[in-house]
């Protein structure tokens, strides 16, 4: 349900129709689950290719003269088995999409409204099949191949990020919804005295549209920057970013978890600050002096979130990005899966998802213009000879972990030999000679220890992660680079 949203408005608009469109349908009586299912992926898939931000079901108006009747339809107490209805029908979605229901008395008169996001990235299924509206009645998407064609389109045209999430707002309404000001400030420009000039500017920067009937649409890009409050956008309020403090390796004991509930650019540095208070403290030893630091630097992490941020699908809802720092450990996990192999990261063209939304991060800082992000990380854990990162795709989401070991002796062979892989990757790159003193830099091992680097760019040679450039030189003067190189 969105917040400072005027649904009396809005039945009022869809009674004004002279019949009922394909993104929107009234009813009079309660209809089972199964077919509610169908209705919302009819529904979804039908508002994204009329272009409409939500489609409708309506109960308790006449489908015939539009009057309205009342309905003894309660959606809080239908139940599929032991699940509740929402829930039920958000699991048989695919991708998952959370409808809302609304429950409005329209004098004396009990009339509820059912609203479904659009689709996004694709059409939405329910059980194993798509569904479109034509005409009146729902039908399964692959019987219209021509519409099929045209929705692809539509989500071709329009990016995730520039989807209207919000309509039929007044522009005194933007203010309570994005922190407006905020912007100003941290572009340090001056702020405007009208709200008038503000929202021009906040149209020009597509954060909110206006719409022929005056209005004002607040887009995903702009509730994602700049939102006082997630929750005030239901369809997003997953994107929240979330921080777990765990303790010890597992997952068993949560000692900590954090949601900051505003927008990516409004409470980049509170996000940070927090997940820097939750690192663990370790001890280290230098010059005859103990002291105290924390487990991770801030220029590895920042660059984790602010990837997470940049990567994630979003199309997929119920899921955000999510932090989760261990006592030797921290793991980024954000939805979607890497958009180039996981053993290119370092030495890929950077790509981001979400183009608009990089764009303006790097803007105010918060990423560079420069590599993919991997890169950056990678050239601060050789800093702190610290273990290359893992990156993991698994079941639509992309997870990286960060390591931290007192010494190298307690790598694992896995941390070894990616380490030696991505250092010697970046080293090609920056077109750096890669020897075995430039790997026992990278791992912060003595000069007597070289033998334990050469076993070690020996297996990774093994194992088809690196070469020597030249087979004819001695093995003193062997240089590597990648496999792919």
């Amino acid at each position: 349900m969105r917040q400072h949203y005027d649904y009396y408005a809005l039945l009022s608009i869809l009674r004004s129709y002279q019949r009922e469109e394909g993104w929107f349908e009234f009813k009079e009586n309660n209809i089972d689950p199964e077919h509610l299912g169908i209705y919302v992926s009819a529904l979804s898939n039908t508002a994204a290719l009329t272009e409409h931000p939500y489609g409708y079901l309506v109960w308790g108006v006449s489908d015939g003269t539009h009057e309205v009747v009342g309905t003894s339809f309660s959606p809080k107490k239908e139940k599929k088995g032991n699940m509740e209805l929402d829930a039920w029908l958000a699991i048989n979605t695919n991708p998952r999409i959370d409808v809302s229901f609304i429950e409005l008395d329209v004098e004396g008169a009990r009339v509820v409204i059912m609203e479904v996001p659009a689709a996004v990235s694709c059409p939405v299924r329910f059980m194993k099949d798509e569904y479109i509206r034509i005409g009146a009645v729902n039908q399964p998407l692959s019987l219209y191949p021509d519409i099929e064609r045209e929705l692809w389109r539509r989500f071709d045209r329009i990016p995730p990020e520039m989807r209207k999430l919000t309509t039929g707002l007044r522009g005194e309404a933007i203010p309570d919804l994005l922190s407006v000001d905020s912007y100003f400030h941290m572009l340090r420009l001056q702020v405007p005295i009208t709200l008038e000039e503000k929202l021009n500017r906040f149209e020009q920067e597509n954060f909110i549209q206006k719409d022929d009937n005056g209005t004002y649409s607040i887009t995903v890009l702009g509730a994602l920057l700049f939102a006082i409050d997630f929750n005030l956008f239901p369809s997003i309020a997953s994107k929240a970013f979330r921080i777990i403090r765990y303790e010890g390796s597992g997952r068993v004991n949560a000692i900590n978890d954090v949601i900051i509930p505003s927008g990516y650019a409004f409470s980049f540095e509170n996000i940070c600050s927090t997940a820097e208070n939750m690192l663990p403290i370790h001890e280290i030893i230098g010059s005859g002096l103990r002291k105290d630091v924390r487990m991770f630097p801030s220029s590895i992490w920042r660059e984790v979130v602010a990837n997470m941020m940049i990567h994630q699908d979003l199309s997929v809802s119920g899921s955000g990005p999510l932090l989760e720092v261990f006592d030797s450990r921290i793991e980024g996990t954000n939805p979607g899966t890497l958009l180039v192999p996981r053993d290119r990261i370092i030495d890929a063209p950077p790509r981001a998802r979400n183009e608009a939304l990089a764009a303006f991060l790097r803007r105010i800082h918060v990423c560079e213009e420069r590599g993919s992000g991997f890169d950056r990380i990678e050239e601060s854990l050789a800093a702190y000879c610290l273990p290359s990162v893992l990156a993991e795709n698994s079941e639509g989401y992309t997870r990286v972990k960060i390591f931290w070991y007192p010494s190298f002796q307690k790598w694992t062979m896995e941390d070894r030999m990616r380490t030696c892989y991505f250092s010697t990757c970046l080293n090609y790159i920056e077109s750096v000679p890669v020897s075995n003193s430039v790997i026992r830099e990278r791992l912060g091992i003595s000069s007597s220890n070289s033998a334990v680097v050469s076993r070690l760019m020996n297996a990774a040679v093994e194992e088809g992660l690196i070469k020597v450039k030249d087979s004819s030189q001695g093995a003193k003067a062997r240089r590597y680079v990648p496999y792919w190189a």
